[in-house]
């Protein structure tokens, strides 16, 4: 049985702060229901200990010294799914309020990348393949062949595997990283391997040194080539592009189902899709919104940013609260935006709510209770909100970008086909054209509007299919 080893900075049911965390809570699992043995390694962060160091055994205890780091480590384990998820604890660099954003980030993710090699000497633990995920383990596969490759034999054999999933964080820090926190000699930068804008790049590197790489999706793979989504790197993936696979997310089926969800008001299958609406009934209720089932509910789960399209939203407000709709908008993100967002709440009481900051709870309230999601993203590398949209048959909106494209069918009013809709272009007119598309089918064509949620929950959004493509990259 081959080992796998996920080397990551978040993961559920432990922690998260964007799609990163959905994959790592679920493909593991998905893997391991294919005959593998699968783990992951996370970072041991202070949300973690609140909430779970009760039930995490002590693996294992020493003290790093390598490079500038001469540091005490304890390594912890608990299982979930079947999964066994191993934790670097370290007081200074891990048990800080936030994840990410500090000024020693590439200090920080240099000695968690450090600490996995020291794990796997000490608890005689050599996966077959190390796979790593963005740019916090983006060293991985450099360390493994200059560095600990070259002590032990059995990390020298391993495969390693690197994940793309959003190419704009690239982890991005001074050269003199590569010998004062790697211990590595610094004509990787001097040929270039390393260097990247007078400086080291954690994805650059993943990038130059895995056996393959993949996006989220098949689109993102190919977009990621060029100018405008290459992010800098395109001439370097290029370079790599017989390696390059494009594998799009799923979505853990289990946890996401509305026939079972216990946090909605009222659980519902495609065959029972007239009981969807009591959740909508549920949701103004609690928002504080005119209560109606006749009313179309339009809902957004996202961060605030200008790659989700919020811009989009705001510069067509006024026409789109001119279509008769509640609008619900849950995230947080940059503050303008968020500012905008609560002085239009203002604007039109009882029919637009902005829930500021994030609440599973609401989340899954409102792919339940919505009847169309937005999704107007600038570049999306697979995105995971529009697959559980369309689980809870509440039909997307979607640009035509990345994993958007990949996954959401846009409607076809001749042969009734799609499962949402889609615009091309990133600009407000071709936004508001397709959503207007949308309410207007909801109100003057119900029949349609049915049977597109019908083929949304009939998609099958769970890992099976592409935790068998995972498995052909790593065998190819």
């Amino acid at each position: 049985m081959e080992k796998i080893l996920f080397v990551a900075a978040e993961g559920l049911p432990y922690i998260k702060s964007g799609g990163l965390a959905d994959v790592i809570g679920s493909l593991p699992q998905a893997i391991l229901k294919k005959g593998y043995d699968v783990r992951v390694v996370l970072p041991l962060y202070n949300k973690i200990i609140d909430k779970f160091f009760d039930e995490l055994k002590l693996e294992t205890s020493f003290r790093m010294k390598v490079a500038s780091f001469d540091q005490p480590v304890r390594i912890f384990s608990h299982v979930s799914k079947g999964v066994t998820f191993y934790f670097v604890e370290n007081q200074g660099y891990f048990e800080r309020d936030g994840m990410y954003g500090y000024s020693d980030d590439g200090e920080r993710y240099a000695f968690f990348q450090h600490v996995v090699y020291f794990m796997m000497n000490d608890l005689k633990y050599y996966p077959d393949i190390i796979h790593s995920h963005d740019w916090h383990s983006g060293m991985m596969a450099v360390l493994g062949r200059h560095k600990y490759g070259l002590q032990n034999k059995e990390i020298a054999k391993a495969r390693h595997y690197f994940t793309i999933h959003n190419l704009l964080f690239q982890g991005n820090f001074p050269s003199s990283l590569i010998v004062d926190q790697f211990d590595l000699p610094y004509s990787l930068y001097e040929d270039g391997s390393l260097r990247f804008h007078d400086g080291l790049s954690f994805m650059k590197a993943a990038i130059v040194y895995s056996d393959k790489i993949n996006t989220v999706s098949n689109t993102y793979a190919h977009e990621i080539l060029g100018e405008a989504f290459g992010e800098g790197m395109q001439d370097i993936l290029r370079l790599r592009e017989h390696d390059l696979w494009g594998i799009v997310n799923g979505i853990d089926i289990e946890s996401q189902n509305p026939e079972t969800d216990t946090t909605i008001a009222q659980n519902y299958t495609v065959k029972t899709l007239t009981q969807k609406e009591k959740n909508k009934l549920d949701l103004q209720k609690q928002l504080g919104l005119r209560v109606s089932k006749d009313v179309c509910l339009v809902g957004m789960v996202s961060r605030l940013s200008f790659q989700k399209g919020v811009q989009l939203i705001l510069l067509k407000l006024k026409d789109i609260m001119g279509l008769d709709i509640q609008l619900v908008i849950l995230g947080t993100g940059e503050q303008q935006y968020e500012y905008d967002l609560r002085q239009s709440e203002n604007m039109y009481k009882r029919r637009m709510v902005y829930y500021g900051g994030y609440s599973d709870e609401i989340s899954r309230k409102i792919y339940a209770g919505a009847d169309i999601f937005l999704m107007p993203s600038l570049f999306e590398p697979c995105g995971i909100s529009q697959l559980i949209s369309m689980r809870y048959g509440t039909l997307p909106v979607v640009r035509e970008t990345g994993g958007l494209k990949d996954t959401v069918i846009p409607y076809n009013q001749y042969d009734k086909t799609g499962t949402g809709f889609t615009f091309r272009h990133f600009n407000e007119e071709d936004f508001y054209y397709v959503l207007r598309q949308a309410v207007d089918l909801y109100y003057e064509n119900p029949t349609d509007f049915k049977a597109l949620q019908k083929n949304a929950m009939a998609i099958d959004v769970s890992w099976d299919k592409s935790a068998d493509l995972y498995i052909q990259m790593y065998n190819a």
